[in-house]
């Protein structure tokens, strides 16, 4: 069964790198491309993921420990990737779904497997404006190809904030404080909650802590695209 929705969904994925255009492309992307993403192969802080000299905790992460247990990411947020993110989110490009989620995938294949997947949380104002939840689409594609549990409504947005991008980064903690629920379906489970972008880690910490004060076992990040700078 699970052999058969991997190739449906590799069938689905475009024959043409989503970067360069080269014909005969593997998962949407050719390697060259691949190779050359900035941030693809960095040392991280193993717990945020943000780019490092060495794989040591970094000092924000010393300083402040998050709720969340650590991040794993495709690479940086920089060129070309982030210019596929924007044509997904505000071009409404669904078809680089499963191209990007692919290149997620490829780095968490030597990982623990969470119990449960969820996507990061979509503000009610952004999902009728937009018609879609990137990072449920990315969760969906990843969950299929990887045999994963996903649930959909296991968390929640209990109130509307301003978009954090908007936001310098010293307000953009306080503006998403207190803003997520989460239901008692993740009780003890292990939990990766997968998102488009990470910045700061603000709104990742605050719904991780949602997850853990509904019982969670272990929260992690799967973000595709990690910026350089928090």
């Amino acid at each position: 069964m699970l052999a058969g929705i991997r190739d449906w969904l590799r069938r689905a994925l475009p024959s043409r790198c989503i970067f360069c255009g080269a014909a005969g492309a593997r998962d949407g992307t050719c390697l060259d491309c691949v190779g050359e993403l900035p941030g693809r192969d960095d040392e991280r802080c193993p717990v945020c993921a943000i780019p490092m000299l060495a794989a040591e905790i970094c000092g924000e992460c010393l300083r402040k420990p998050p709720a969340f247990g650590r991040v794993l990411t495709a690479a940086s947020y920089q060129f070309p990737l982030d210019a596929a993110i924007q044509r997904l989110k505000y071009g409404h490009d669904l078809t680089l779904v499963a191209p990007l989620a692919a290149l997620l995938a490829g780095q968490l294949m030597e990982h623990a497997r969470p119990d449960l997947l969820v996507p990061m949380p979509l503000a009610r104002a952004r999902l009728r404006e937009r018609g879609f939840n990137q990072a449920a689409e990315l969760a969906r594609w990843l969950a299929g190809s990887m045999g994963l549990q996903l649930s959909l409504d296991a968390t929640t947005r209990t109130r509307e904030t301003v978009p954090q991008a908007f936001l310098p980064f010293d307000e953009r903690a306080r503006n998403i404080r207190n803003a997520f629920a989460a239901s008692s379906k993740v009780a003890g489970l292990r939990v990766a909650v997968v998102d488009d972008v990470l910045t700061t880690g603000a709104t990742l910490h605050e719904l991780a802590k949602a997850l853990r004060r509904a019982g969670a076992r272990e929260v992690t990040g799967w973000v595709l695209a990690r910026t350089p700078r928090g």
